[in-house]
């Protein structure tokens, strides 16, 4: 019987086996100088080719960008020249890859800047931990950004899809989401600006557009996606509030301005359902509104993952831990397979166990 998750389907330009999609996942690899993609991380991403498309992990478009240790960037020749190691042997599979340009704004800590303090919207701390080399640490409060560091930031966004184009990346995904710096800008528990970037509802979205504006510029529209996780409540800092949904209603109408290769978003948490001013069906509200290819993602099994495309409540779903026990998980759906349990005592750990040392269906059997 044919699955929805295994049909194919077109994003403009480009042609997807399946629609089964790697979500980006933090896995702190790159344990070297400079945060450049290594020769582990080839191996788990061609290990995983069959998705759909693979969204990479986050990767700082600056320096300025960091918040976790060994995570890698995308605004150095060293980190592009490691980029390209991937996607030549992603594409060699023949497999899409996506890399995922990141800014964690003050989800970040003094140590990453040479003890300056972290940036964001305004000086709120989100009272979180940021996981630095000695470990944990207390989030501090930020430094609220001035104009010309905005700007400057969205040329950093600019900076990073140049390269991720020359790293040979089929498209880049704009992380507007989770907690980070431009889901900051959004949410007005985050962000009190009173300039151009903060008051009402246009101001505080006004970033994402410029840096679609900026990034549009070095990437054809049609390759460039957005992730955003309406719902998002008490993770790093950012809590709902009567504003928080009509702003994403905004951006999301917005987005269809451009010819964008999809809108990713996350569902709400089962546990924060009674949240006030929460959208528990984030995919069901935004279907209608937006007009192009839409991803979902947030805990869907095989199951509930054909469900939400027949139901035609999106497109694509996209899977994060299933994808890191199950590197062939399109193969295990359309087998039925049983699906491997992630350890995850290894989520964030450098070496390779854990991380591409689980077997494929066919070496199960074997």
């Amino acid at each position: 019987m044919s699955q929805a998750l295994l049909e194919p389907i077109k994003l403009h330009h480009l042609e997807l086996g399946n629609r089964v999609i790697m979500a980006p996942m933090t896995r702190s690899r790159t344990d070297n100088e400079g945060n450049v993609p290594n020769d582990i991380m080839v191996t788990y991403y061609t290990q995983r080719a069959g998705a759909g498309l693979i969204i990479t992990e986050g990767s700082q478009i600056s320096k300025q960008a960091v918040g976790y240790i060994n995570t890698p960037g995308i605004y150095t020749k060293e980190q592009v020249a490691g980029w390209k190691k991937v996607t030549d042997a992603v594409h060699e599979e023949g497999g899409k890859i996506f890399i995922q340009l990141w800014h964690v704004g003050r989800m970040s800590h003094p140590d990453f800047h040479n003890g300056d303090l972290p940036v964001a919207p305004s000086a709120i701390n989100p009272n979180s931990k940021a996981f630095t080399a000695e470990g944990f640490k207390d989030t501090v409060t930020p430094r609220p950004l001035t104009t010309s560091e905005i700007k400057q930031i969205v040329q950093d966004y600019k900076n990073a899809a140049a390269n991720a184009m020359e790293a040979g990346f089929d498209g880049v995904e704009i992380h507007a989401s989770n907690g980070y710096l431009l889901h900051q800008f959004f949410v007005s528990t985050a962000n009190t600006r009173t300039d151009a970037y903060g008051g009402n509802i246009e101001n505080r979205a006004r970033i994402l557009f410029e840096v679609i504006e900026a990034v549009k510029e070095v990437v054809p529209i049609e390759k460039v996606g957005v992730r955003l996780n309406p719902s998002l409540h008490n993770t790093f800092g950012i809590t709902l509030n009567e504003d928080t949904i009509p702003t994403f209603d905004y951006i999301i109408e917005n987005l269809n301005k451009y010819n964008l290769a999809y809108l990713h978003l996350t569902e709400a948490s089962p546990a924060n359902y009674n949240v006030p001013h929460i959208e528990p069906n984030v995919a069901r509200r935004y279907r209608p509104v937006y007009k192009g290819n839409l991803i979902i993602n947030g805990g869907f099994t095989q199951e509930s993952g054909n469900k939400v495309i027949e139901a035609g409540n999106a497109d694509m779903v996209a899977y994060g831990v299933p994808f890191i026990s199950n590197p062939d998980l399109p193969a295990r759906f359309e087998q039925h397979a049983d699906l491997q349990e992630a350890d995850s005592n290894t989520f964030y750990v450098p070496g390779t166990k854990g991380y591409i040392d689980y077997p494929l269906l066919a070496e199960v059997e074997a």
